[in-house]
C-alpha cells in the first residue's frame, strides 16, 4: 500500500521484490488457533505498526517471520529469502519483548551489541575492526555508549530495548522486527529508538513493530495492521484507530464500550 503518510514523508522508491511478504500463515499451539490465515506485504522503506489485544497473536506473528515457529501451513518469505536464509545473511533482526530474555545471563551491554555481527564473522567469531566500529556507533546511536562493559541485566527496561535495537542497527539488518519495544520504557528511551526507526527506515530499512501505544502511531508508523489471530485491516495509521477498527481488533461492542463474548 502507499498511505498519505508515507507519501508525504519520502518519495516513492522503486521496488523489485518485497520486504516481507507474509502468506496464508496459520498457526495452532495445541488445540489453540493463534493464527488464522494470516497474509500481509511489506514494502522497502517502511514503518508498520502491528495492533492487537494480548492473545492476538502478535508475538506468534513475528516468531513465525523469524522462523522460530513452524506454521501448519502458509509461507514467509523475507526479501525473496526463507526465514532461515535471512537469518544466516543478517537481513531480519528481532528485538523480542522483555520477558523472553534471561536477564541474569552474564552477558555485557558490548557482548549483546556484538552479537550483531556473528554473521559477518565466520565460525571463529573473532571481532575485526569493522565489526568494533560497527559496535561502537550503534552505541553511540542509542546512547548507550558510557554504558556497554555494564551487564545487561544491571541496565532499566528502556537501557534494554535500546541495546536490543542497537544489536539491530550494528547488523544492518534490512527487516527490523520489535514486539512491544515501548512497554514499561521511560520518554527518553521511547524517544531514542521512535527517532532511531525513522531514520532506519528513511535509509531504506523496513520495521514491523508492536505496540500498546496508540496515541503515538500516528507519529510512528506509515501503516498499520489490526490483528486479531487473523488480519483485520491493513491500512494507514488513521484508518487503524478508527473507533469501529478498533472495537474489532480489541473485541469491544462499541454501545457498551464492553469486551464481546466470541470478538472477530
Amino acid at each position: 500500500m502507499s498511505g498519505a503518510a508515507t507519501s508525504a514523508r519520502r518519495p516513492a522508491r522503486p521496488e523489485t521484490r518485497a520486504a516481507l511478504d507474509v502468506h496464508g500463515i496459520t498457526v495452532h499451539y495445541g488445540d489453540v488457533l493463534a493464527l488464522d490465515d494470516v497474509s500481509l506485504t511489506l514494502g522497502r522503506g517502511t514503518i508498520c505498526g502491528l495492533i492487537g489485544m494480548n492473545g492476538s497473536g502478535k508475538s506468534t506473528l513475528f516468531k513465525a517471520i523469524m522462523g522460530n515457529v513452524r506454521p501448519d501451513r502458509g509461507s514467509v518469505s523475507i526479501a525473496g529469502m526463507s526465514p532461515r536464509q535471512a537469518r544466516r545473511a543478517g537481513v531480519v533482526g528481532y528485538v523480542p519483548q522483555s520477558e523472553e530474555v534471561d536477564w541474569s545471563f552474564p552477558l555485557s551491554v558490548h557482548d549483546v551489541v556484538m552479537m550483531g555481527r556473528y554473521g559477518f564473522q565466520g565460525f571463529t567469531r573473532r571481532p575485526r575492526r569493522a565489526d568494533r566500529e560497527a559496535v561502537a556507533e550503534a552505541l553511540d546511536r542509542v546512547e548507550l555508549s558510557d554504558l556497554a562493559d555494564r551487564r545487561i541485566g544491571a541496565l532499566s527496561g528502556g537501557q534494554r530495548k535500546r541495546a536490543f535495537v542497537a544489536r539491530g542497527l550494528a547488523q544492518g539488518a534490512g527487516l527490523l522486527l520489535l514486539d512491544e519495544p515501548f512497554a514499561g520504557v521511560d520518554r527518553r528511551s521511547e524517544a531514542t529508538i521512535t527517532d532511531l526507526l525513522r531514520e532506519l527506515a528513511d535509509g531504506g530499512a523496513t520495521v514491523l513493530v508492536s505496540s500498546h501505544d496508540l496515541e503515538a502511531l500516528p507519529r510512528l508508523a506509515d501503516e498499520a495492521i489490526l490483528l486479531l489471530r487473523r488480519v483485520l485491516l491493513h491500512g494507514t495509521p488513521a484508518e487503524a484507530l478508527q473507533p469501529e477498527q478498533l472495537a474489532r481488533a480489541f473485541g469491544l461492542d462499541l454501545a457498551t464500550r464492553r469486551p464481546t463474548d466470541g470478538g472477530d
